[in-house]
């Protein structure tokens, strides 16, 4: 090879390599962005399951204590709310709100002991905690998927890419009421 040959292959050579290149990292992006969005719909996934059997919880409360009306239309209320929310704070803070007013329910069905011996109630009541602990993991991962997108967005020199394509960086979930973040007290 002649020193022309070999200048003109690196002026072909370099400019194909940095398109390789900026495509591989540019499909990286959309990959870990996809992944983030997969992860929130399985969070989705869960949220609807929740929703879906808070009004047969409701029904079998309502029944044994008609009188906490105000308990139960909360309950009703923040399932409505919760279920319109979009976007990641929107529907986290509907859904903490979901979170307390579901566990109103619970701490009233305590009070009668027709509810707490209601088989519907306790499956209902079993069907939920086994939901809200899918949802737990739903969250973490859907964390994780972001904080890997948002890693990759950010270092050199993925972040020339992202920036290039406009790359946005994702929310994590995170509870925004201070009481949630407390470590609840055990008394014996």
């Amino acid at each position: 090879m002649t020193g022309m040959q070999i200048f003109l292959a690196i002026i072909v050579g370099l400019p194909l390599l940095l398109v390789v290149w900026a495509i591989a990292i540019y499909n990286g992006l959309i990959t870990l962005r996809n992944r983030a969005e997969n992860a929130w719909s399985q969070i989705d996934v869960q949220l609807k399951r929740r929703h879906d059997l808070i009004p047969n919880l409701v029904d079998v409360v309502k029944g044994a204590a008609a009188h906490e009306k105000e308990t139960l239309e909360r309950v009703i209320a923040a399932r409505n709310k919760a279920s319109t929310s979009h976007g990641v704070a929107a529907q986290g803070q509907a859904e903490a709100q979901l979170g307390r007013a579901l566990a109103n329910v619970v701490a009233l069905a305590e009070q009668y002991p027709e509810i707490k011996a209601n088989q519907n109630f306790l499956a209902l009541q079993e069907e939920l905690a086994s939901t809200e602990n899918k949802i737990g993991f739903a969250r973490q991962h859907y964390n994780d998927a972001v904080m890997v997108f948002n890693v990759k967005r950010e270092v050199f020199p993925s972040n020339l890419v992202a920036g290039a394509f406009n790359f946005k960086a994702k929310e994590l979930f995170e509870l925004e009421d201070a009481a949630e973040r407390a470590v609840p007290k055990v008394a014996f």
